[in-house]
């Protein structure tokens, strides 16, 4: 059956949790950049994520680990420039809130007031329960981020598919309903079994938006490199391309090398 969709001139975090009260699905997408944070903006998209996959599709490194505070909000900071009525989530970068409560707070306030970005994203549960009480108890908007968490890659030493056993999928339940109750808005949940990501979702009040984890959660995610096709060489299960951006520009580009090689660009109507 059918929702009636709601419109929201800006979304917010309540925004959120009405869309999960009213069965409405939520869209998020990333984005790092100025330019495309417009596109997707003004395409009608719920949340924007500034995510620390900059690290990846932006730079060109093999993890997330490298990307520093600072650069999480630069591209923040381009993000939020672009945006009339996205809410920007800002991923927390890897050492800015693991160890030290206290420094947790300081990098979500960092963000929060040099970015002007609307939330912040941290990965884990119990582990960081002291760093997300710090920053909620600031008056810091929370999402958080359970299942495959990319910043404990080399902890887990491969992208496969977590809570696959009964000990990981019990202590994933029980993170998720310790994040509500904590007073984070909404969970991102990557890379689990379908099966218990829809039981997460049913359990709790707040929404949680899958990447890899099925169709029973309350929204999805994906990086708009992927989506967009122009990481054309990465291929999981999970990903649908709404196009093929890698062909189309190299064509373009292509184009564009043999027009300036044969001297047929500019033209004369494109000269003054």
């Amino acid at each position: 059956m059918s929702v009636a969709k709601k419109e929201y001139k800006r979304v917010t975090t309540k925004s959120l949790v009405d869309m999960k009260k009213n069965g409405e699905n939520i869209a998020m997408l990333t984005a790092y950049d100025y330019s495309m944070a417009k596109i997707v903006d003004g395409a009608g998209i719920d949340v924007i994520l500034v995510g620390d996959s900059a690290s990846n599709v932006m730079a060109g490194h093999e993890t997330t680990l490298p990307i520093t505070l600072d650069q999480m909000i630069y591209h923040a900071t381009s993000v939020v420039r672009a945006i009339n009525r996205a809410l920007v989530v800002v991923d927390l970068p890897f050492g800015s809130y693991q160890s030290d409560p206290k420094e947790a707070l300081r990098s979500a306030i960092r963000i929060m007031k040099e970015s002007g970005g609307h939330a912040v994203k941290l990965e884990g549960g119990k582990e960081i329960k002291e760093s997300l009480k710090r920053i909620l108890h600031a008056g810091i908007p929370v999402m958080g981020h359970l299942g495959l968490t990319p910043q404990s890659i080399y902890k887990f030493g491969t992208y496969t598919v977590r809570a696959k056993e009964e000990a990981e999928a019990e202590k994933l339940k029980s993170d998720a309903l310790l994040l509500e109750r904590l007073g984070c808005f909404a969970i991102v949940l990557e890379k689990v079994p379908a099966k218990l990501a829809k039981e997460v979702a049913e359990s709790i009040s707040i929404p949680v938006i899958g990447i890899g984890a099925g169709n029973g959660v309350d929204g999805q995610v994906l990086v708009v490199h992927d989506m967009l096709g122009m990481t054309h060489e990465f291929n999981p299960r999970f990903l649908r391309r709404y196009a093929d951006l890698h062909t189309e520009m190299t064509k373009a580009f292509e184009g564009y090398r043999d027009d300036v090689k044969s001297k047929s660009f500019p033209s004369d109507d494109e000269q003054y």
